[in-house]
């Protein structure tokens, strides 16, 4: 599929690192370094700006090592940028780790998948069918 991008970051476009990665890496357009607190969130640009056709979205999710590696994750994840949205791409980040962040220029900030939704119309009803499950949620399944 091709999508429509402009690139106003001094970064070259997002591409996909591995051969069957999901996910397109974001970098921080930024001016200089930016130290994150512990608790700290801050809005990070990308410097991109993209076009979607109907019916995809662009999900922004956490990068991993960052995650694994550092406590920095994505506040909003996964983010959602609709096909309508003409904006500059960017991602709320928050360091939940106890020791200060430093984000460089430049650096893997995120990642963006792209991905097919549906639409839906409400059927309203006065009830909905059995399942065995029934109303059972947040662990009523076990344990693991």
């Amino acid at each position: 599929m091709e999508v429509k991008i402009v690139n106003h970051s001094p970064y070259p476009l997002p591409k996909y690192e591995t051969e069957h990665s999901a996910g397109l890496d974001l970098r921080a357009d930024i001016p200089e370094q930016l130290t994150l607190s512990s608790l700290q969130r801050v809005i990070v640009p990308t410097g991109l700006f993209i076009e979607l056709p109907k019916g995809f979205e662009a999900q922004i999710r956490p990068r991993s090592g960052l995650a694994a590696k550092h406590g920095i994750g994505v506040v909003n994840s996964p983010g959602t940028i609709d096909s309508d949205y003409r904006g500059e791409i960017k991602v709320i980040i928050v360091n939940l780790s106890s020791e200060p962040f430093v984000l460089n220029p430049g650096e893997r900030v995120a990642q963006m998948v792209i991905a097919r939704h549906e639409r839906v119309d409400w059927n309203q009803v006065e009830e909905l069918s059995e399942t065995g499950r029934g109303a059972g949620g947040f662990g009523s399944t076990g344990k693991s």
